[in-house]
Formats: C-alpha cells, structure tokens, sequence
C-alpha cells in the first residue's frame, strides 16, 4: 500500500528569532542563537525568501512607490536639527535668548534623540515599523510646526517633539531596511545616509533665504512641508493593500537579553564615539578656522565641502562594505581618514584646509555609514535591528550631546585647541578599536552541538 504522501506545509512560516544579535559571541549562555539564521552579521547579503513587502509579486509601481517613499522619509532625519543654526541670530534676536540659552534649541533635541530613542522599538512591536516611520514623520510636522508659532516655551517644547520624531525615526530606519530590502541592506543603508546627508545640507542651505524672503518663522516651519510630503508617500505602505501583513517580526526584543550580547556593547560604542568625534567637529571646526585666520564665509564654505565630501562615502561605502564578510577593514580606514583630518585641523589649520576637509568629510560620512549598517547587519530580523538601533542610538547620542561642550570647557580651560583637539584623535583611536571589534566577522556555526552551540572560532 503507497503510504500516504507529506502534507503541504504550506507557505514558509516567519520563526521567532532570538532576541539578541548574534556575533562573535553567539552561544554564549544566555545568549542562543535561532537554529534558523545562519550566520548574521557576517555582511554578506544572502539569498533570501524576501519580506513580503519587498516580493517579487509586487508590482514595478508599487516598487517606485516604496523606495520614493523611503528616500523622502530619510531626507527628513536632519533638516529640522540642522536647520536651527542659520536661522539662530533671528531667533535670539526676535525672543530676546541669550548665546546659551540659543544653544540650547539644539542640545534639546540631542539629547530627545538618546534619551527617547527606546520608544520606537515598543511602538513598533504595537504598530508595526512601517506605521511606526509615518508616526515619526507626522510627529515631525507638528513639532517643527509648533515650534515656529509662539513664544520661548513653544519653541522649546516644539523642539522637543521634533527631536522625539526623529528618534523614533533614526531608530526604525535600519529596521525598515531589513523588512523591506533583506538581499540590499548595505544599498538601502547607502540610499537612507545618503538622505540623510542631504537633508542636512539642503537645510543648512535654504533657511538663509526663506528667512530673508518671509521671516525665521516661516522657515522654521518650511520642514513640515517635507515632513507631510514624506508622510504622505509612505501611507501605503502602513496602510492599504500595499501594507505589510500582520506585524510579523515586529515584536519588542527585551533591553536586557540584548545587553547580554558583547557585540551589543561593541556597536553601542562604536556609534557612541563616531558620533562623538563628529559632533566636536560640528559644534567647533568654524570657529577653529576663524581663530587661525581664515574669514567666517571661508569657514562656513569648508563646511559645506565636508558635508559634500561626506554624502560621496555614504552613496559608495554602505554598498561594498555590506557585500564583504568583515566591515573591519572599511571602518579602520574610515577610522584613519577622520583622524587624519583632526591631524590637519590640529597642525595646519589655514594650511589647504579643503584638502582637510575632504579627508574628514569622506572619514565621517563613512563611520556614520558603517555604524548604521552594522546595526542592521548584526541583528537577524527587523525586530532585533529595531531593539539594537534604540540602544546603540540611544548612547551614542547621549555621548554626542556632551561632547561639544566639554570640547568648549577644555578650549575655556586650556586657551587654546591643541588639548580639545588631541582628545577628539583620542576618541577616533577608540572609534577604530570599537569598530575594529563590531566589524570583525562572527565565529562559524554548526549544528553538530545543538542550537546556539559554536565550533571553532574565536573564544567568547
């Protein structure tokens, strides 16, 4: 008698992943790993059963829709933090702020972005991420509006949720990657930083002349418009036919299984530091050049060409490095090109300071890069991304929000900026170490010893 032929099993059911990332450390007790993944985070984009918002079924203008909806939100993670310096004088002048309390627009809204940034995975295991980035985006539109309508307090406040926005939305964005683009992480990585580069520059460009045209109100609240815009692109993706079934993969992954993992620690400190050595910078380097002689236009043009000079990595290095086993060789020379660039500023400031500022613009815009796609890359699902950029951004910005004022306390303290600078080629000697350790490529797997067991590799 023929026995019976196996039931279809039916369409490849989504497995709850373990709730840590898995590294070098995978196996660890308390640390499993899903018998299903295979290595992650070793960045080479493997084939796939993709997401099924990202399926070969879905039609070519449906694709258009999601990536132009993508690239608006990413254009969108900058301009309403950079958009406050140029138009600071006005704001002073209108409110009667003094310098500190100017400042303090900005360390607002740095400070919502390390301190709120472990809302977004909680929201996105209620909403989903997609539902969750479009959160983000009209969260953004209120804030940036509100900011601009009234006084002090609604400046602040304004600034406050503008600031929460963009921490809901820093956070879920390398978790959309995953869901979205599984087989293109370092592409999609590439296309988000790259966004987000230009909306810095854009907005650091454009405020100028909409505040001369109507007033520092107007375009204050200009960043809305985008913001909208954005939301709007992205709707069907959290809502409709074109949304994401169910919330599969979006549950919360618990902060303290997380912690257990070393390589949670190696990210949280390599993006801590990256962002550290790049906000000193911010904060300082016109300044810096003023001090050596150079005219203030002159120092805010160098600026620029940073920014140029960053958006250049972004678009290149997220795309080769996720294709490659180990990110350790891009973020030493990252690593390398930023310190070099603090070497110039430190010796030869007024000394071909473009050439400077190429070498540091393309070493920033590379670290920044890099630690965004290691988060997605050494997470085994857009959960797991998700909880991991919440504590990884969540640090880092909180380092960064100190760093530029303990740059300016050394400078009151030393007279000069030969001690602050040598401190920031300090951190970018950790920022190499860091990322040396959450690049390297994870130990092998094997089943041979049962589910979350190594083989060989490097000791945990």
């Amino acid at each position: 008698m023929k026995p019976p032929a196996a039931p279809d099993p039916g369409p490849e059911r989504e497995r709850t992943p373990d709730p840590t990332p898995v590294g070098p450390d995978a196996g660890q007790e308390g640390e499993g790993t899903p018998e299903s993944a295979s290595p992650p985070g070793s960045g080479q984009e493997r084939e796939r059963t993709p997401a099924p918002s990202a399926g070969g079924g879905r039609p070519a203008a449906a694709g258009v829709l999601l990536v132009a909806g993508f690239v608006l939100a990413a254009l969108n993670l900058r301009p309403a933090l950079a958009g406050v310096s140029p138009l600071l004088s006005e704001i002073m002048a209108d409110l009667g702020l003094t310098p500190a309390a100017g400042g303090g627009i900005t360390t607002v809204m740095v400070v919502c972005l390390g301190l709120l940034a472990p809302v977004a995975p909680a929201l996105a295991a209620r909403a989903g991420l997609d539902r969750t980035l479009l959160i983000g985006l009209l969260i953004l539109a209120a804030g940036t509006l509100v900011r601009g309508l009234g006084g002090v307090v609604t400046l602040y406040a304004g600034s406050a949720i503008a600031g929460t926005a963009i921490a809901i939305m820093n956070v879920v964005m390398p978790g959309v990657v995953k869901q979205h683009f599984p087989d293109r992480v370092g592409l999609f990585t590439g296309v988000y930083v790259s966004g987000l580069v230009t909306g810095a520059a854009s907005a650091s460009a454009l405020m100028v002349p909409i505040e001369q045209r109507y007033g520092w109100r107007v375009a204050a609240c200009s960043v809305a418009v985008l913001a909208l815009a954005a939301a709007l692109l992205w709707a069907p993706q959290a809502f409709g036919r074109l949304a994401r079934g169910g919330r599969a993969g979006a549950g919360h992954r618990p902060y303290a299984a997380l912690l257990r993992s070393r390589v949670t620690w190696y990210v949280m400190t390599f993006m801590g530091v990256q962002s550290l050595t790049f906000y000193i910078l911010l904060a300082w380097l016109p300044t810096i050049f003023r001090d050596s002689g150079l005219p203030a236009d002159q120092a805010g043009y160098l600026l620029a060409l940073t920014n140029l000079a960053q958006l250049a990595a972004t678009l290149t290095v997220p795309s080769h490095a996720g294709r490659a086993r180990s990110q350790a060789p891009h973020i030493v020379a990252a690593a390398l090109l930023t310190a070099a660039g603090y070497v110039g500023v430190l010796f030869w400031p007024a000394t071909v300071p473009w050439l400077w500022m190429i070498i540091l613009g393309v070493g920033q815009g590379a670290s920044i890069a890099l630690a965004l796609l290691i988060i997605a890359l050494r997470a085994p699902d857009p959960a797991s991304v998700t909880a991991l950029s919440a504590v990884a951004q969540s640090s880092g910005y909180l380092l960064a929000a100190l760093g530029p004022f303990l740059i300016g306390l050394l400078h009151q303290l030393s007279g000069g900026w030969t001690v602050p600078l040598a401190v920031g080629l300090a951190a970018c000697g950790l920022q190499l170490v860091s990322g040396v350790l959450a690049g390297r490529p994870p130990a092998p797997l094997t089943d041979s010893s049962g589910p979350g067991r190594r083989r060989g590799g490097r000791p945990g």
